[in-house]
């Protein structure tokens, strides 16, 4: 199990890694747009990849590559809402970006079994920035870190983000 805390710190396999959180810290009460992280016990989802950018990744995770048109829908009234989605037009939460925080992408599976309007969407872990500064609501890592994760991580374990120190 991955533990992430209120402090920036994750923890996987008894390392402590730093990350990044939401700017407004964590809430037992997501909600879109709070720029908070969710409380709670959650699955892991899909694992998206920038093919063109990291090569021979090694995970345990069957992972999708991200093409230009994938977004993640953020859009409370969609029906699409807090899921994947293909589009030619701009997007907030577009997949393939020119920096590399989302070359690459672990879903969080929080809202989508099942998924409630404006409970928060595109809850991922991802690469931090090069300062770690805060996410909207999502978990950053170091780009080395999450790699070194991904090779023992299983799509059966589970991450808990809590208060907790």
């Amino acid at each position: 199990m991955i533990i992430v805390n209120k402090r920036g710190a994750l923890k996987y396999k008894r390392k402590i890694y730093r990350c990044s959180i939401g700017k407004n810290g964590l809430s037992n009460n997501k909600i879109e747009g709070d720029n908070c992280s969710p409380t709670g016990i959650f699955t892991l989802g899909k694992l998206y990849v920038r093919t063109d950018r990291i090569k021979n990744i090694k995970t345990k995770f069957k992972y999708v590559p991200i093409k230009k048109n994938m977004a993640w829908s953020d859009d409370p009234v969609s029906p699409d809402y807090n899921k994947l989605i293909f589009t030619s037009k701009s997007h907030k939460e577009k997949l393939f970006r020119t920096d590399n925080i989302y070359d690459l992408v672990l879903v969080i599976n929080y809202n989508i079994f099942p998924t409630i309007a404006y409970n928060g969407s595109a809850i991922f872990i991802h690469i931090a920035k090069r300062n770690f500064d805060p996410t909207n609501g999502c978990i950053a890592i170091k780009k080395s870190d999450f790699k070194e994760i991904l090779i023992t991580l299983k799509p059966s374990d589970k991450i808990k983000i809590h208060h907790e120190c």
